[in-house]
C-alpha cells in the first residue's frame, strides 16, 4: 500500500485556505489518483488511519471520500474498503451490424469476460411467451451475466432463447452467437429498442457505479432467416462506457 506521506500533504490542511477541510482532503486524494500515487484498483488506507495521520475527524475523511465515490473516482466495496476506480474503456458500437458483445470487445483489442448471474432453463414469462410465440409447455433458456472488458464491468445482459434452439444452458461458455452459429441458428437481423434509465441498487453495484446512475437500457429481438424469433435480450449499459452510433442516409429526392 502506498505510504500516507506520498498521498497527503498535511500542509494543505493546516493552511489559512478558507476552503472547507473535506474539500481540500478530497482534492488531495484526487491529485494522488491523477498523479499516479494511487493506482487503479488500489486500496485507500482505512478512514481511521487517514484521520489519525492528518489530525482530522473521521467525519471529514468520510465526507471527502463520499464525494469522490459519487464522482466515480473511488469505489467502495462492502466489507472490503475503498478502492481507486478503474475507468472503463469507452466503446462506440455501430448499429449497422449484428454482433455479439464478445465479438465487439475482441475487435477493439479488449479481452471480453463475464460473471454468471444465472444460467438456467424454465417456463417463459408472459412477455417471453408472446415474443417467441411459444406453445403451452415449451421452455426457454436464460443466460444472465455481467459483461466485462479487460476486467471492467460494462453491461448487464439477460439473453433468452427458446429451449428448442438451446437445450443446454451450459453449452454457452463465452459467446451465445458462436454457439447458435455452430447449430446453424445465428440471427440474420434484429430489432433493437433503446431507453434511458436510472440504475437500481443491485444493478448499480454490479456495474460499480452509484445507485441512480444513468444507464442505457436496450431490448433486442433477433430473427432467423425464416422469420422465427431466436433471441430476446435485455441489457443495461454503463452510460460512461458506451455510445451507440447509427449512420443515416438521405433517401432519393429527400429534402436537404
Amino acid at each position: 500500500m502506498t505510504a500516507l506521506n506520498e498521498i497527503f500533504d498535511q500542509g494543505r490542511l493546516s493552511s489559512d485556505d478558507p476552503t472547507p477541510l473535506y474539500l481540500r482532503l478530497q482534492a488531495m486524494i484526487q491529485d494522488a489518483v491523477t498523479g499516479g500515487a494511487l493506482k487503479p484498483r488500489q486500496a485507500l488506507p482505512a478512514e481511521r488511519e487517514i484521520a489519525t495521520a492528518l489530525g482530522v475527524s473521521r467525519v471529514t475523511v468520510r465526507k471527502a471520500i463520499s464525494g469522490l465515490v459519487d464522482d466515480g473516482i473511488l469505489t467502495q466495496r462492502r466489507g472490503s474498503g475503498t478502492f481507486v476506480s478503474k475507468p472503463p474503456h469507452h466503446v462506440e458500437q455501430r448499429l449497422s451490424r449484428l454482433t455479439s458483445f464478445s465479438e465487439d470487445m475482441a475487435a477493439r483489442g479488449l479481452t471480453p469476460g463475464f460473471v454468471w448471474l444465472e444460467r438456467s432453463q424454465g417456463h417463459p414469462s408472459t412477455e417471453e411467451a408472446m415474443v417467441f410465440g411459444l406453445s403451452t409447455g415449451e421452455k426457454v433458456t436464460r443466460l444472465h451475466r455481467l459483461r466485462l472488458a479487460d476486467g471492467v464491468p460494462m453491461a448487464i445482459e439477460l439473453a433468452v432463447v427458446p429451449a428448442r434452439y438451446l437445450p443446454d444452458p451450459a453449452s454457452v461458455d463465452q459467446s451465445l452467437y458462436k454457439v447458435l452459429d455452430a447449430s446453424g441458428l445465428r440471427p440474420t437481423r434484429a430489432l433493437q429498442r433503446f431507453s434511458a434509465v436510472n440504475l437500481e441498487a443491485v444493478d448499480a453495484d454490479r456495474l460499480s457505479v452509484e445507485t441512480g446512475t444513468a444507464a442505457l437500457r436496450t431490448e433486442r429481438i433477433s430473427y432467423l432467416a425464416d422469420g422465427s424469433v431466436v433471441e430476446f435480450t435485455r441489457s443495461f449499459y454503463r452510460s460512461d462506457a458506451y455510445d451507440f452510433v447509427a449512420e443515416l442516409a438521405m433517401t432519393a429526392g429527400g429534402e436537404p
